[in-house]
C-alpha cells in the first residue's frame, strides 16, 4: 500500500474527513464487482479537485478517475492509491444559443449521461439521441469516445476541459481531439501526463441544433424501446463487452455463432439476449468475468481467426 500515515492525515484535512479508507469497488461499478480502493474521494468543488489531484502528484501517490463504473472492471484484490470520483451532484448544464438554429452546451463531467440527454431533448436541441441508454456520465462517454449505429460523442463534441496533474485547467478545442473507436487521444503535455497521473476531463461543450422537443421525445422512445429489446436490462452488467472487429460480423454476431450464449464461469454468464454483454448472475467475482472474457476470445480465434478486443477497462491490483 502506498498511502502512509501522513498521506491519510492529509487526505481527512483536505475533505474535512469524507475520504472514505478501504472503500469497497463493487458499490461503484455497475458490474458490481471490485476490491477496495486504498482511498476514495468525491471532490466537493473544482477547487478541492485541482488540490487534490496537484496533492497526489506532488507526493507521488497514483490516482484514477471514475465515473459512473459502467465501463469498468475492479480487480478483486482491489486499487492501490486513491480512487477520485467526479460527483454527479447538481447537474450543471448551461445552453448558449449562438444561432437561431444552433446551441453550444457546457456539461460537467459527473453529469449522468442519461439526465444530460433527457435535458437537451426538453428543450428541443437535437444531436445526443444517439446516446440514449448508454449508462455512464458525459466524461466517461467523451474519454470513450461513446456512440452507437446512430451516432459518436465526437459528432457533437466541440471541446472539452481539462485539469492537469499540476492542478491547472485548460481548453482543448476539437481541431486538437483525436477520436478514434471506442477512444479519445487527449494532446500529451510532456511531464504533466503519466500512468499513474492522468489529466482528468471535467467538463465537455457540445454543439446542438434547434428541433422540434415532441419529435425528439418520439425519437427517443423508440431507440429506448429497441435497446429495451435488444440487451438485458435485469442483471448487473458492462455494457458491450468486447469492440466490435473493424470488418466482417460484429463481436456479438462472432460469440453467438460460436454458441456460447448462456456459457457461465462461477456467477459470470454470457447473456442469452445478447452475446456481446456478460452479466453478473447475483455471485460473480471479477475473477469470474475475466475467466469468462478469456474463454469467449479464445474460442472466437479458434474458430475464426479474429482476436477480440475489451471494451471494458481492467483496472486494480
Amino acid at each position: 500500500m502506498r498511502l502512509d500515515a501522513d498521506a491519510r492525515k492529509w487526505l481527512v484535512d483536505l475533505t474535512f474527513g469524507r475520504v472514505r479508507f478501504d472503500e469497497q469497488m463493487s458499490r461503484h461499478t455497475s458490474f458490481r464487482v471490485g476490491g477496495p480502493a486504498e482511498a476514495f474521494v468525491e471532490p466537493e468543488t473544482s477547487d478541492e479537485l485541482s488540490a487534490l489531484v496537484a496533492g497526489l502528484a506532488g507526493r507521488g501517490i497514483p490516482y484514477l478517475v471514475v465515473g459512473g463504473g459502467t465501463n469498468l472492471i475492479v480487480a478483486d484484490a482491489g486499487i492501490s492509491g486513491v480512487v477520485i470520483r467526479l460527483k454527479p451532484g447538481k447537474p450543471e448544464i448551461l445552453i448558449e444559443n449562438i444561432s437561431s438554429s444552433q446551441s453550444r452546451v457546457t456539461v460537467m463531467a459527473g453529469t449522468s449521461l442519461r439526465l444530460f440527454c433527457g435535458h437537451v431533448i426538453r428543450k428541443g436541441l437535437k444531436g445526443m439521441n444517439f446516446a440514449l441508454g448508454i449508462p455512464g456520465t458525459v466524461g466517461g462517454a467523451i474519454r470513450m469516445n461513446a456512440g452507437t449505429a446512430l451516432g459518436w460523442i465526437s459528432d457533437v463534441l466541440e471541446s472539452v476541459t481539462v485539469l492537469y496533474p499540476s492542478g491547472q485547467q485548460e481548453t482543448i478545442g476539437r481541431n486538437s481531439l483525436s477520436f478514434s473507436y471506442r477512444k479519445l487521444m487527449l494532446p500529451r503535455r510532456t511531464c504533466e501526463d503519466s500512468f499513474f497521473h492522468q489529466t482528468i476531463i471535467v467538463s465537455g461543450r457540445f454543439s446542438l441544433v434547434r428541433a422540434s422537443s415532441t419529435d425528439l421525445k418520439q425519437d427517443a422512445r423508440e431507440i429506448l424501446k429497441n435497446r429495451k429489446c435488444r440487451q438485458p436490462a435485469t442483471l448487473p452488467s458492462a455494457g458491450c463487452i468486447f469492440k466490435n472487429p473493424s470488418i466482417g460480423k460484429t463481436a456479438g454476431e462472432l460469440i453467438d455463432l460460436c454458441g456460447l450464449k448462456g456459457l457461465k464461469i462461477g456467477g459470470a454468464e454470457v447473456s442469452a439476449k445478447h452475446a456481446n454483454f456478460i452479466v453478473n448472475t447475483g455471485s460473480a467475482v471479477a475473477a469470474d468475468i475475466l475467466s469468462l472474457m478469456d474463454c469467449v476470445r479464445q474460442t472466437v480465434f479458434e474458430r475464426f481467426n479474429v482476436s477480440l478486443e475489451p471494451e471494458v477497462i481492467v483496472i486494480g491490483n
